[in-house]
């Protein structure tokens, strides 16, 4: 009976012996073969640069590959082929595992419609912003005789005035009419020669002139001091002006010190 218990107990030892061997066994099996294989431990690939590339194209190249990818973003160019890739991430280069999906932006074949913003009433300079802002093509810009200088009068697309809010394609072309600073009403240059300074600088002012260069030179007998007594434009042979244009003046007598600051 004690040789029987003592075979007994052996058998027992070995048979534990052999459960944890083989436990191990497999533990090693599933960690070091097993998991490496199924998830590629260790494998990356390089990302390869897609961007310029058309969508059509994607599925082929990057499944020869082992990498796939997923459309997030979409935006329009008009200098731009329809379905052509944007932008990409991950970045060309960067290492990745078999299957990684690579998230990308494309070109839309059509471009997107906003409202049109207000140009008018604003300088040609703020709306030049404006539209690149807007994905908007700044097209003719188009001077005519307005006192407001530089500032936008009309918007319009294809000859058609456009109104604020109205729908409008990105990428389409709207052309400026701006004020040139001049004015359109032509009348007979005033005659100021003869008339005090101030006075005739408020008679052109009054008629939308504006006063170009004073000059002053030593009175000739007869003439007053402060007297206008010569004017550019000379208001003989029917001249005409504009408004906005200048008139330049010759004053007698000197020229008032300036008040010391």
């Amino acid at each position: 009976m004690a040789f029987l218990k003592s075979d007994t107990w052996l058998d027992l030892v070995k048979h534990l012996v052999v459960i944890v061997g083989v436990s191990l066994l497999l533990l090693f099996l599933f960690f070091f073969v097993y998991l490496p294989v199924t998830t590629n431990h260790g494998e990356t690939i390089p990302v390869p640069k897609i961007t310029g590339m058309q969508l059509a194209d994607l599925e082929d190249y990057l499944g020869d590959r082992d990498l796939a990818y997923f459309v997030d973003d979409s935006s329009y160019s008009a200098s731009t082929r329809p379905g052509t890739v944007l932008t990409q991430e991950p970045k060309p280069g960067e290492k990745v595992k078999d299957g990684r999906k690579i998230y990308i932006s494309v070109a839309m074949k059509n471009p997107p419609v906003i409202k049109m913003p207000k140009l008018t009433d604003g300088s040609v300079k703020n709306a030049q912003m404006i539209l690149n802002s807007y994905d908007l093509v700044v097209g003719k810009i188009t001077l005519v005789p307005d006192l407001r200088q530089n500032a936008v009068l009309k918007q319009e697309v294809g000859g058609k005035e456009i109104k604020p809010g109205d729908p409008i394609t990105k990428g389409t072309k709207v052309d400026l009419t701006v004020g040139d600073g001049l004015g359109n009403q032509e009348f007979p240059v005033p005659n100021v020669v003869g008339m005090p300074a101030d006075e005739a600088t408020t008679l052109l002012a009054g008629q939308g002139l504006q006063i170009g260069e004073t000059f002053y030179q030593q009175p000739e007998e007869g003439q007053p001091e402060g007297t206008i007594v010569k004017q550019r434009p000379e208001a003989t042979g029917g001249a005409t002006i504009r408004s906005g244009q200048l008139v330049d003046l010759w004053v007698a007598g000197q020229e008032p010190l300036k008040p010391v600051k």
